[in-house]
């Protein structure tokens, strides 16, 4: 016990912990391969929907290609799409009672909602390798070499794992798995209201400052500098989009600072 009292002791005690309940998360995939599938299909069509049919009818800034414009926006979006998955496994364990068992268990109350977020942070990284080959093959491609390309996906993974932490406590918080479900359309808006597939400078004032501040568009103009793709930003802009890279990485801070500790209570106080 004298191991597990030091401040080593506890964090190695939640890594194995957490990592054990990654596994766990990893193998009730397996178990379901249709979550697989949903995962593998989701991004093709994502890619065939607005790069083929919406992308005829929109113009992109200098006249560049849109789906090279649009496949940064399309990375942003499956980024963005953490919480959503997390909140709703998270509210079916919480609703089924394994979260009180969990409770019940000799384990670190870090570790369930870090194995969560590691969960989730490893599926991402599938789905953004299958979208990642799929803009290939409809031309999308980086210009600006190894090092600005790493860093964009780099930039995608510190903002997904952060966001999966709201999508643990949003989980914990509702009732049950129904509430959940029911608010996953809600995550839609967050992403169409940015600059990720059209641009924002023909939106109202009042809609502009909203697209502009948003997270999704932060990212989604981060990635295209770094990848060297259209609709880079240029001249006056809001802050977050001058900044783009800064930006993501401070909303991920700022969601890591809040939602870390509030998942910890929620998962604590839970059933009480």
């Amino acid at each position: 016990m004298t191991v597990l009292t030091s401040p080593l002791g506890r964090l190695r005690w939640t890594l194995t912990d957490g990592l054990t309940l990654v596994g766990r998360e990893l193998g009730r995939l397996r178990q379901e391969p249709g979550q697989i599938v949903a995962a593998l299909i989701f991004p093709v069509i994502m890619v065939v929907l607005f790069g083929y049919v919406f992308g005829s009818a929109i113009q992109v800034p200098d006249a560049g290609d849109y789906r090279e414009y649009l496949m940064p926006g399309l990375f942003a979006m499956v980024t963005f799409s953490a919480w959503l998955g997390v909140m709703t496994r998270v509210a079916a364990d919480a609703s089924r009672g394994v979260m009180d068992r969990f409770r019940s268990m000799p384990m670190a109350r870090l570790a369930v909602p870090f194995g969560q977020s590691g969960a989730d942070l490893l599926t991402g990284l599938l789905m953004l390798a299958i979208m990642v080959g799929t803009g290939l093959l409809v031309g999308w491609q980086p210009h600006r070499g190894v090092i600005p390309t790493a860093e964009a996906f780099l930039l995608m993974i510190v903002l997904r794992y952060a966001l999966s932490w709201v999508g643990v406590y949003v989980g914990l918080a509702v009732k049950n798995d129904q509430v959940a479900d029911a608010m996953v359309p809600l995550g839609l808006p967050f992403t169409m209201l940015s600059n990720a597939f059209v641009p924002t400078e023909g939106m109202p004032g009042w809609l502009r400052f909203l697209a502009d501040w948003n997270p999704v568009s932060a990212l989604t103009a981060a990635a295209r500098e770094l990848f060297g793709n259209p609709g880079a930003p240029s001249g006056t802009m809001a802050w977050p989009l001058t900044h783009p890279a800064t930006a993501v990485l401070l909303w991920s801070g700022a969601l890591l600072v809040v939602f870390v500790p509030l998942s910890l209570r929620a998962y604590t106080r839970r059933g009480r």
